[in-house]
């Protein structure tokens, strides 16, 4: 019988694409007030599109150096400083109505945690701003284990697990990305559940053993629906 249910943040609670213009926005904004970007009278509007443009292409490891280079601002230095705001910004990001009521049901009849990749300032804003602190009894923060520890590293959930001294025969991991989520859980014994958004960033699938989820659904007001079958 399941008792625990682990979500994962990005992709699988709210559009992480949501997030991303978000920051873009916030970095626009910084660089727009920024000399390098002055002398040009280059606005926050046209810095925005040059990186959604670049991010649209599938540029997603490079987004601001080649933006800048579109928009003719040559500084290396600059780059760590738009990092550094985008990862630190107060995102514009809520989290939906069918997300809301979904977690509200859950909690009344599951314990629910939440285990999070990423650079732990954006991460921790996500969840201010999503306001999902109410909802989990537990948080773990990936980062704050080790960046090593990221997923698929097992140590997230083995902490999970002692923490919450549940074995993983009684809990459900959902999540959204193939090519890193599943594998442990999988390998651990968890029951596991890919929610598969419209809009999500992580299209990439495997054949690799233990990389698939057990289970698939489209939306997330099918979830209750499905953990009640365990």
């Amino acid at each position: 019988m399941i008792t625990t249910v682990v979500f994962d943040l990005d992709d699988t609670l709210y559009d992480e694409v949501e997030y991303c213009k978000s920051g873009f926005e916030a970095v626009a904004e910084f660089l727009a007030s920024l000399p390098e970007a002055a002398h040009l009278k280059i606005q926050a509007k046209r810095i925005y599109q040059a990186f959604w443009k670049q991010f649209k292409a599938g540029n997603r490891t490079k987004t601001f150096n080649a933006a800048l280079r579109k928009l003719g601002i040559v500084d290396d230095k600059l780059i760590q400083q738009l990092i550094y705001a985008y990862r630190n910004h107060d995102p514009k990001i809520r989290l939906s109505q069918e997300s809301r009521d979904v977690l509200s049901e859950l909690s009344r009849n599951y314990i629910l945690a939440l285990l999070t990749d990423g650079f732990l300032p954006a991460q921790q804003l996500k969840v201010q701003a999503l306001g999902l602190e109410k909802y989990f009894k537990y948080i773990i923060y990936t980062e704050q284990i080790g960046r090593e520890f990221w997923k698929p590293s097992p140590a997230g959930f083995e902490k999970l697990m002692e923490t919450l001294n549940v074995k993983p025969q009684s809990m459900a991991y959902v999540a959204d990305n193939q090519m890193k989520d599943f594998i442990a859980p999988n390998r651990l014994g968890f029951v596991t559940i890919q929610i598969i958004r419209p809009a999500r960033l992580h299209t990439e699938s495997s054949q690799e053993p233990d990389y698939a989820a057990q289970y698939t659904i489209r939306k997330i007001s099918q979830l209750p629906a499905l953990i009640e079958k365990f």
